[in-house]
């Protein structure tokens, strides 16, 4: 079996690492145990989020082990890494419920079969420190002149940074010290963002423990046009199905960019890579074959082979014009709102299609709106009963949004 270390950096997952060779060579020779970190700042998982998941699925099937680090603890303060506002501070009850969601959202993903992976919340540890203890033993391994110079705190400081906020650094360093001590942890992984505060654990285990560890980034998933993979403008996709459907899921990776087919393949699925490149180099209207791969494998892994599946029976109804499926976000209305009919662009944002109505007259005008194929001409259009066919229209919103409404 190739070394993983080879396998992720052959895929691009890998941005920074600290002792390369090094770490190659523990990799080879042993199974590791490895921490990602998540705080709990919502009730789902994002499919930013998804790409560490990969990394660990990777990890784990080379034989490694991943400890899930829930942050119950570190989220009662939240990181400053590229925010440019103090977090939103949630209370505890918040994030012990966001935490619970996380966990089963990671059993999709991860075996903990035999201790084949662990779970654990740094509330555990963290909620019940002595401050002065801490400060004694953790705080004066830290300089605050060089903690000033990673971007994390270097972009805040003329907003204004907490000293509230300044902590976070010392309290993930610190979860570093307590997993190397009572789980023999020698890894921690992270998004590039992540960077300064993995090597302050690093350096602090180090420094403690006089023993090796290590540290990896790994790179945020963005698209070609520069934006964080999963951001829409409908907001963030979700792999809770209840705050992103499977459909929407793959629509939205059927979807990318055609610059960004090889890369999300190489990254979001366990293809092989000849495959990944072969795939990546159809051209023109073949591509579209490689984004459906993708969106089906994406979907398959974070909702189930039935689900991918009637999302891919869907998604090919509507590029070839017909609308049967089932698998279509839909809303059901009363129909008593169509007797007098209800206005394009108030029907649009009732539905979540629009933010403003400035957005939809935009699009009418635009040409970018149809109900069952017509094109909207105009931005005062009525929808009435007499549009509706057994019951149901579809509303089209530019090439690649589709909602039905049932009455």
């Amino acid at each position: 079996m190739a070394n993983v270390f080879d396998v992720l950096n052959e895929r691009g997952y890998i941005d920074q690492v600290t002792h390369e060779e090094e770490l190659r060579e523990l990799l080879e020779k042993e199974s590791v145990a490895f921490y990602i970190g998540f705080d709990a700042t919502a009730d789902s998982l994002t499919l930013g989020h998804f790409l560490q998941m990969m990394v660990m699925m990777h990890m784990q099937r080379a034989g490694h082990k991943p400890i899930a680090l829930l942050g119950g603890g570190t989220t009662m303060i939240g990181d400053p890494s590229g925010k440019s506002d103090m977090r939103k501070v949630l209370t505890r009850e918040m994030i012990d419920h966001n935490a619970e969601c996380f966990k089963e959202q990671f059993k999709r993903f991860l075996d903990f079969n035999d201790d084949r992976a662990i779970m654990v919340n740094n509330a555990d540890w963290l909620m019940d420190l002595n401050f002065v203890n801490f400060m004694r033993e953790i705080g004066v391994h830290f300089s605050v002149n060089r903690m000033l110079t990673f971007d994390c705190y270097k972009n805040r400081l003329e907003q204004g940074l907490t000293f509230f906020e300044f902590g976070y650094m010392l309290m993930q360093s610190y979860d570093f010290l307590y997993l190397y001590r009572h789980h023999n942890c020698k890894m921690q992984l992270g998004g590039s963002d992540q960077w300064s505060n993995i090597i302050g654990g690093y350096e602090l285990v180090r420094k403690l423990e006089q023993d090796k560890v290590y540290g990896m980034t790994f790179k945020l998933l963005t698209t070609a046009a520069g934006t964080k993979m999963g951001k829409t403008e409908k907001g963030t996709i979700w792999l809770d199905r209840k705050k992103t459907s499977p459909y929407e899921l793959f629509q939205y990776l059927r979807n990318v960019d055609d610059r960004d087919v090889e890369k999300f393949l190489a990254l979001l699925t366990f293809l092989p890579m000849d495959e990944v490149r072969r795939l990546s180099a159809l051209k023109d209207a073949e591509i579209n074959m490689a984004k459906e791969v993708l969106a089906y494998e994406v979907t398959q892994m974070v909702h189930g082979k039935e689900d991918a599946d009637k999302a891919l029976e869907a998604s090919r109804s509507l590029f070839a014009g017909s609308a049967d499926s089932e698998s279509i976000p839909s809303t059901d209305m009363d129909a008593k709102i169509f007797e007098e009919g209800i206005g394009i662009l108030d029907l649009m944002r009732e539905l979540g299609l629009i933010k403003t109505n400035s957005e939809g007259r935009r699009l009418v005008e635009q040409g970018g709106i149809t109900i069952d194929g017509e094109k909207v001409e105009a931005v005062d259009r009525m929808v009435s009963l007499d549009d509706f066919k057994d019951g149901r229209i579809l509303i089209r919103k530019g090439k690649k949004v589709y909602h039905q409404v049932k009455i």
